[in-house]
């Protein structure tokens, strides 16, 4: 029980924070719909089936987008954490590509790509493969060469040191690198989905914007935060699993 209290508190806290600030007349009502409104309406948009294909089409873009964008990502990053040399070559490019924002992209992504589903699969790919290769180079870099001359010491070959030893110390990183991208990928969304969108979470706050909606925005921001939220307690999870080996604070 106390668990679930801890849990559930802040969520409490900040329902009646909202409730506080749309009743306290220091705002326009009509700027700040209430916690209830903004339920009703997502209820409403589930009975029209309209919120759950956004749902469904958001996810379905950030997955791919991210999916292919770590798998990129994992043998950059490993490649530029372990050859100083190569960092030190390649690091100015990834850091001037990663400062760039991906809505800046768009006009270039709809020349090259067009409008359809490539197009904004593209932005997300873009704004997660910078984020995870960042994660990534920078946990090889500070992996311990202990490890290493231990294992050789104790006559392990090239091939028994990656497979026994480096593997499992990338996958920490790894792990965090995905999810980091995963978080980036989610907040980008909105602007991959201003590239002529019809469904989509993005696309929905765009729309609902356009008419003065606000409590279908606040059901699009809403969505995006849960679904994000729950991918990340999921990484999270597996996590604990898979290096449970690995010595944690807390």
């Amino acid at each position: 029980m106390s668990r679930l209290f801890i849990l559930f508190l802040p969520w409490v806290i900040l329902v009646l924070l909202w409730y506080a600030v749309a009743y306290s007349g220091m705002v326009n009502p009509a700027l700040v719909p209430t916690p209830h409104m903004v339920a009703l309406r997502a209820w409403s948009l589930i009975q029209e089936g309209r919120l759950l294909k956004d749902v469904w089409m958001s996810t379905q873009r950030v997955f791919i987008g991210v999916s292919i964008g770590i798998i990129l990502a994992v043998p950059v990053g490993f490649i530029l954490g372990w050859y100083r040399g190569v960092r030190r070559f390649i690091d100015p490019l990834i850091n001037f590509f990663r400062a760039l924002p991906p809505i800046a992209l768009i006009p270039l992504v709809i020349v090259y790509f067009g409008i359809g589903e490539p197009a904004k699969v593209i932005i997300l790919l873009y704004a997660s493969f910078f984020a995870g290769v960042i994660v990534m180079y920078e946990g090889i870099a500070q992996i311990s060469p202990i490890y290493v001359r231990v294992a050789r010491t104790l006559g392990a070959t090239d091939a028994e040191i990656f497979r026994k030893v480096i593997v499992p110390l990338t996958i920490p990183h790894t792990l965090t690198a995905l999810r980091v991208a995963l978080g980036v990928a989610w907040a980008t969304l909105v602007a991959s989905e201003l590239i002529a969108a019809q469904q989509g979470l993005g696309a929905l706050i765009q729309n609902a914007s356009s008419f003065f909606q606000l409590d279908i925005i606040y059901v699009g921001i809403i969505c995006i935060g849960f679904i994000a939220l729950s991918m990340d307690l999921a990484l999270r999870a597996a996590s604990r699993r898979l290096v449970a080996w690995q010595d944690r604070i807390a």
